[in-house]
């Protein structure tokens, strides 16, 4: 872990930041002066707390909340002598801007989520699948699949944590199938988020900057299918051959308006869609107007509790039938951590930026070794270090780079962390949900095969563009 904390500093002092500045006004360069050297000490101290947040039970967006506030107190201080407070008030309001949006978008996202979830939607989807009785290979391709198409509008946390659930009531004891099937949702589920932008954060910001369309991200299903698809084909012939006794019966019931609600989500991605390449509105007002149907929907849930005889706000007949629903309870059960989290980091990483390390590296990186060979290195340092940095150096760096090379580092990106078990998030919650099961070590076990996968995705992308 000390490795990946010095791994994640070091990648940081290889990054720049580039704002676009008015004419009358310039960045100061500030890295050599105790401003530079104070915010990277302290960025770099922060980013050993986040990598060992699982040992110390610190949440990973306190440490990156007081480094962006320290950061952005020295980066004013020394505008300020400099008597060019405008400068940094620009580049403070830009990042701060960008955060914004992504806040909103994914705020929105995890509130439909949550719903689903307490709708029973995923419950009713994991049911149904150990109803079904399949056999262990049967569902070892059942859950990936499922994985990879759901993590393409879900986040790959909940997608995979709802068919780690399934493989662990069918597998039981059978630890190599359970091991095996975890790999392969996680790579599944991270394969899944590349191809459009509500299925992966990385994929999300480049197309909120308006370097890809919507329709762009397309081209990267098939990339996305041979990443998931090679390991898979792969693992399949290690799967046990015995049927699946499991005699398990389970309630498939859903609470009413979960269908509606699943529909709501569906037209929120549409309208977000819509307005941004047909009105060049920002997706995040589209998935705002979203919020709106599902704020509706809740409405009308609770009046018609009402009517059915449940006369009080908070009535505890309605929640056991699934007549109440309150929309703000599930916006209060967002990820809270997560969206402090990249608060944390676009803030610290964009002062960090306005300092002006590196950008030497950066030439380097992009312009000597080339994008091609730099956007593949960025996959792999993703298995590393999130994704989401990572990602956001590339887009403050902002490399004049043709737009095959933009999908080659989404691809990248999104994928690289399935390397590790560590490298996603997806990856680190099934290591706690299978516990004994599916470990660091049994990932690493198939990298070869996940390797393989990731480096002939890539080759496909090449091939199809």
């Amino acid at each position: 872990m000390f490795l990946k904390s010095l791994i994640g500093a070091a990648l940081w002092l290889c990054s720049t930041y580039i704002f676009a500045q008015s004419n009358e006004t310039t960045s100061i360069d500030l890295t050599q002066s105790w401003v530079g050297w104070v915010s990277l000490s302290v960025f770099a101290l922060a980013y050993v707390f986040v990598i060992l947040e699982e040992k110390i039970h610190l949440r990973k967006s306190k440490p990156v909340l007081v480094a962006a506030s320290i950061i952005w107190v020295c980066i004013a201080i020394a505008y300020n002598q400099h008597n060019q407070t405008e400068v940094m008030q620009h580049a403070i309001r830009e990042a701060f801007l960008e955060y914004a949006e992504l806040f909103f978008f994914l705020l929105v996202a995890m509130t439909y989520i949550n719903a689903m979830l307490e709708r029973g939607v995923f419950e009713a989807l994991r049911n149904w699948l150990i109803a079904k009785g399949l056999g262990y290979r049967s569902l070892f391709w059942m859950t990936g699949i499922l994985a990879f198409f759901i993590s393409s509008v879900a986040n790959n946390l909940t997608t995979a944590m709802i068919m780690c659930a399934v493989v662990l009531a069918v597998g039981k004891d059978n630890k190599k199938f359970i091991s095996i099937a975890c790999v392969n949702i996680v790579v599944a589920a991270n394969a899944g988020g590349i191809f459009t932008p509500f299925g992966d954060i990385t994929t999300l910001m480049v197309w909120q900057k308006n370097i890809l369309q919507f329709e762009d991200f397309l081209i990267l299903f098939v990339p996305a299918v041979v990443n998931f698809a090679v390991p898979a084909i792969i693992m399949h012939f290690f799967i046990p051959t015995e049927s699946n006794k499991s005699t398990i019966q389970l309630d498939k019931t859903i609470k009413k308006g979960a269908k509606t609600i699943v529909g709501l989500f569906l037209a929120t991605i549409i309208t977000s869609i819509a307005l941004y390449n047909w009105l060049q509105i920002p997706p995040v007002f589209g998935m705002l107007a979203g919020l709106a149907y599902l704020k509706l929907f809740g409405f009308y849930l609770r009046k018609k509790a009402l009517l059915v005889g449940y006369a009080t706000d908070n009535p505890p007949g309605a929640r056991e039938h699934g007549e109440y629903f309150d929309v703000f309870s599930k916006i209060a059960m967002a990820e809270w951590d997560t969206l402090f989290f990249f608060y944390g980091v676009i803030m610290a990483v964009g002062g960090l930026g306005l300092i002006g390390y590196l950008g030497v590296t950066s030439e380097f990186i992009y312009l000597e070794l080339g994008p091609t060979k730099a956007n593949i290195l960025v996959g792999i340092l993703s298995a590393i270090v999130d994704n989401i940095p990572v990602m956001y150096a590339v887009l403050t760096m902002n490399p004049q780079m043709p737009e095959i090379q933009w999908l080659l580092v989404t691809l990248t990106a999104g994928v690289g962390g399935s390397l590790l078990s560590i490298g996603s998030a997806a990856g680190v919650a099934l290591m706690g949900h299978a516990k004994g099961q599916y470990t660091f070590f049994s990932h690493l076990k198939w990298l070869p095969a996940i390797v393989m996968g990731y480096f002939l995705s890539i080759l496909t992308l090449f091939l199809l563009y």
